[in-house]
């Protein structure tokens, strides 16, 4: 049996009006209940400040998979919705990220997806 732990207590909100959109984290980096680091950069702009992306949960996990999706980005020279589906199957199919413990937020001045812990994209 598989136990995943919950994520709580991060905030990334990302908001859309009039073609712009805009992200906000709140820095914290916590282990249990203790936090750790109040001023973490949970945010990056990707693919030439044209994609925003914000994480929650592991932070090394996170890094790992802002890495793959921005070379699925690359690899589909921006095509947001692609590239996230692209890297949902990678993500679900891969040995290693299947155990990653974060979920990403991207947006674009047109799309917002959450790419959950276990492989799921979510369109809010």
């Amino acid at each position: 049996m598989t136990v995943r732990r919950r994520i709580r207590s991060t905030t990334i909100v990302c908001v859309r009006r009039d073609g712009k959109v805009v992200m906000a984290g709140d820095g914290q980096v916590t282990q249990g209940s203790e936090v750790l680091k109040a001023s973490a950069k949970k945010l990056r702009r990707l693919y030439g400040g044209k994609i925003i992306a914000g994480f929650a949960g592991a932070t090394a996990d996170a890094f790992a998979l802002f890495a793959r999706f921005e070379a699925k980005l690359e690899q589909h020279n921006g095509n947001l919705p692609r590239a996230v589906v692209e890297l949902a199957k990678e993500w679900r199919t891969d040995r290693v990220l299947r155990h990653l413990e974060a979920l990403l937020l991207v947006a674009d001045t047109q799309n917002t997806y959450i790419l959950s812990g276990n492989g799921d994209v979510i369109e809010p």
